[in-house]
């Protein structure tokens, strides 16, 4: 099975690479920006036509789609998660039509749920911001086409690697700045009174690799999650525990402006259990030592693909 990459520079891609790579018969092709990829490619500005040419000239039999802009630009953030799936489905559609797309899409498409609901796949997507309506806008063109396609709708992924931009990677990365300081040490967040859904990134790995090799089409959307929200402020504490910090956490910073307008989110992975098997295996503890375990290793530089 040749199985080509895309994104796998950043976190998630990251952790899939190794879960690809293992799947019987399977060779894992790349495909990015900078040279050393299998094929040069930016989303963002690449042509349907040629860039079916050079997916025709690969022959894959699964793409996998884990670039995207989670920062920045309205223009940046819809270039890369809206245009950019709409012109890699085209492009399949010309050069590979019989390829598995799986596409990885944000629990941000959903918006606003209602305080101890759970959401499902058929829930309306009503997101609050422009992340989050750039990347619906990319998975309906993915569930909208009529390659044998995927959507992986990933909720709050955490674990080894996170990025410094993410919550879990700042706070990590300041607890190994501020812990000498013992009792006296301080670490200014926001708000963290917010429910989200927490998995780890080498779960959501394992359900990648579970969508490419499924032996029968699958549905136009899986949820991918814990099934579990919990306060954001277990993230800080899992990280506190791990640390062993005995400074404080002081919650008068300013927030995720997204995190004050939705206040909770928790999945409904049963769709995920039934279509591929998969369960999330790894307690937020876990995944939280773990990350604070790496985060005393340099993290490479995470590259949109």
């Amino acid at each position: 099975m040749r199985i080509l990459l895309l994104g796998g520079d950043g976190f998630l891609g990251r952790h899939a690479t190794a879960v690809l790579r293992s799947l019987p018969g399977a060779t894992v092709l790349t495909a990015g920006r900078r040279p050393a990829h299998d094929l040069r490619l930016d989303l963002a500005t690449a042509q349907a036509g040629p860039l079916g040419e050079e997916l025709a000239a690969l022959a894959p039999d699964a793409v996998v789609n884990f670039a995207g802009a989670v920062a920045g630009s309205a223009v940046k953030l819809a270039e890369v998660n809206a245009r950019g799936p709409a012109v890699l489905c085209e492009a399949l559609q010309l050069g590979a039509p019989k390829a598995r797309l799986v596409h990885i899409g944000s629990a941000g498409e959903y918006g606003v749920c209602a305080q101890g609901s759970s959401l499902s796949e058929d829930a309306d997507a009503r997101p609050v911001g422009v992340y989050g309506a750039t990347k619906l806008a990319g998975s309906l063109a993915v569930a909208g086409s009529p390659l044998d396609a995927v959507v992986l709708r990933v909720f709050n992924p955490v674990g080894p690697g996170a990025p410094a931009g993410s919550l879990p990677g700042r706070l990590a990365g300041e607890l190994r700045r501020v812990a000498p300081e013992g009792a006296d040490g301080v670490i200014t967040v926001g708000d963290l009174s917010a429910y989200r859904d927490f998995v780890d990134a080498r779960d959501i790995a394992e359900a990648v690799g579970l969508a490419v090799a499924a032996d029968r089409p699958l549905p136009r959307v899986l949820n991918l999650a814990s099934g579990q929200a919990k306060q954001v402020r277990a993230i800080a504490d899992g990280l506190i525990a791990a640390a062993g910090f005995v400074g404080r956490i002081d919650e008068s910073g300013a927030g995720s402006e997204r995190s004050a307008a939705v206040s909770w989110q928790q999945a409904d992975v049963s769709a995920a259990a039934r279509e591929l098997g998969w369960h999330p295996k790894t307690d937020l503890a876990d995944t939280l030592r773990d990350l604070w375990l790496s985060s005393a290793e340099p993290t490479p530089t995470p590259v949109v693909a």
